[in-house]
């Protein structure tokens, strides 16, 4: 799939429904081969997390450096123009004052006035027992509120590692996702927070994503997120 073939009115309406929405396979064998293959160099990276040391899980990510990987590059600069539509009607319905530039190159000049240079998309490995916590991907004051994860394993590479969601709504339960994925697909979801309709007008959920336990095999995603850290 190619993402110009993404219907956006869609991509809302599963967002608006659940905090996530699926955008087809954009990724292909060849491509995820390739950034499978590079997760032991150092090259590519600008850091590398270990996640226990610091109490957010089991399992490693590295923080892609400039210049990214092509294919992480590209997804990033098209993916950004159907999101930040969005994005910008989530801040309306929330009323914020934050507004989204149609283009990211923009969007990195507002952040990068900020302080906030160092980029963000990176790459996750876990093996059997790893795990992540729930958390957010904030960084800094200025945050895009929707991010992308896109698996780059096989499916019958592993067993476990769910994508998974928490919502945390004003006054009730929180409620739980499970989000499917397939090799190279790619899904959209909230980052911090996102408007929901209630019979008074639209409040806020809070949201949190993570990965649960493999039970067996090793697992690879990447997380192409669109604001810059501190």
């Amino acid at each position: 799939m190619r993402v110009a073939d993404i219907y956006w009115a869609d991509v809302e309406a599963a967002l608006d429904a659940t905090g996530f929405a699926s955008l087809g396979v954009l990724l292909e064998a060849d491509a995820r081969a390739n950034l499978i293959g590079a997760y032991d160099q150092s090259a590519p990276y600008r850091s590398h997390v270990h996640m226990a040391r610091h109490g957010f899980g089991r399992g490693q990510y590295k923080y892609f450096r400039y210049p990214l990987p092509g294919a992480i590059a590209a997804l990033r600069e098209a993916l950004y123009p159907g999101c930040a539509a969005i994005a910008n009607r989530w801040a309306e319905r929330m009323r914020t004052d934050m507004r989204y530039p149609a283009e990211h190159a923009d969007f990195l000049e507002t952040c990068r006035a900020a302080g906030q240079t160092r980029p963000t998309p990176l790459i996750l490995s876990y093996k059997s027992g790893d795990y992540n916590c729930l958390h957010q991907d904030l960084y800094g004051g200025i945050v895009f509120p929707l991010q992308i994860v896109i698996l780059l394993s096989e499916e019958d590479d592993f067993d476990g590692g769910e994508f998974v969601m928490t919502e945390q709504r004003p006054r009730m339960q929180s409620r739980a996702h499970v989000v499917p994925l397939r090799a190279g697909e790619a899904v959209v979801f909230a980052v911090n927070e996102r408007p929901v309709k209630g019979t008074r007008g639209d409040y806020r959920v809070k949201m949190r994503h993570g990965v649960s336990t493999l039970t067996r095999g090793a697992r690879f995603a990447t997380g192409i997120i669109f604001h810059e850290a501190t």
